[in-house]
């Protein structure tokens, strides 16, 4: 069998009831579609259809071949589907949200994304604030949750665990001591990661699932974590900072885990995308981009950080 036309005359037929109905779903001729039917009939070598003036009757082998070919069918539109999207070239604008910090290594290879695809166009939103993807028209929100939230209409992609540690230069412990339980920290010189006055928390957990809250009046406090980041590379005080942002410089010494056994419970770092969005060949391309570079164990972590 050459191709799927006469099936699909036969689907037609069947599917309508019969060969005039078929002509007006289809918008061909009867005369034409009864042809067709006739020449698979004569193909396959059976009757699948038993005609008369009065009558409409589909034969048991009719009715067999008729659920084969609209499997076939089915699949063979599907193949088309896969084929057109794969085909479809990323373009038009996509707004992606991201929040502070993780910036950084979205920034880090968003030049060879964009050769990749120079129809594509993108704005990047820097916040760590929640955006609300329906009402501020964003198509990809890059979030780190304690959990998913799960929202009607919107689809999830997780793409990692995301930890905050305890951090600090190895001058400033040098100079201040070491501390050996989470009551020590206050003790200490702090960075807080708050834009309010006054002390800050962090809320501990071991791996023993203890937990603890420390209240700590920072020396420097900012909501954004790369001004805390270079305050602790500097020697200004101990901070709470993603892994992500201080996987280098624990790599290298510039930076030491300060109780390395307590730690602030994992964030989930998830895309967030609405379901008819996620299915246009440019939102897919980005949310493939940022899942994979996002990823802990992507090459592009270490050429930021």
């Amino acid at each position: 069998m050459r191709d799927l036309n006469d099936l699909n005359f036969f689907v037609a037929v069947v599917a309508n009831g019969g060969f005039s109905a078929a002509a007006r779903a289809t918008g061909v001729p009867k005369s034409r579609i009864s042809r067709r039917v006739s020449a698979l009939e004569a193909q396959l070598g059976v009757q699948l259809i038993e005609r008369s003036t009065r009558r409409f009757k589909v034969t048991d082998v009719g009715q067999d071949v008729f659920r084969h070919a609209r499997a076939a069918i089915g699949e063979a539109e599907a193949i088309e589907q896969v084929v057109s999207r794969l085909k479809a070239e990323p373009q038009g604008l996509v707004r992606v949200s991201c929040p502070l910090d993780a910036d950084r290594v979205l920034g880090a290879a968003l030049p060879a994304f964009l050769a990749r695809h120079p129809r594509l166009r993108l704005q990047v939103m820097v916040s760590n604030r929640r955006v609300d993807l329906i009402e501020e028209g964003v198509d990809v929100a890059i979030r780190v949750r304690d959990r998913i939230d799960t929202e009607p209409d919107l689809q999830i992609r997780t793409v990692a665990r995301a930890g905050l540690i305890l951090v600090a230069s190895p001058a400033l412990i040098a100079a201040h001591g070491e501390p050996r339980t989470p009551a020590d920290l206050p003790n200490l010189p702090t960075l807080g990661h708050t834009d309010r006055p006054g002390l800050d928390r962090w809320t501990l957990v071991n791996a023993a699932g203890e937990e603890t809250t420390v209240q700590h009046e920072p020396r420097l406090a900012a909501s954004a974590f790369p001004i805390l980041r270079e305050a602790a590379l500097q020697g200004v005080g101990i901070a709470m900072l993603p892994e992500w942002s201080c996987r280098d410089p624990l790599a290298d010494g510039r930076l030491i885990r300060v109780l390395p056994d307590w730690a602030a419970r994992q964030g989930i770092l998830h895309l967030v995308f609405s379901a008819g969005r996620g299915r246009l060949p440019s939102v897919r391309a980005v949310i493939e981009f940022a899942a994979e570079v996002l990823h802990p164990r992507s090459a592009t972590w270490g050429t930021v950080l």
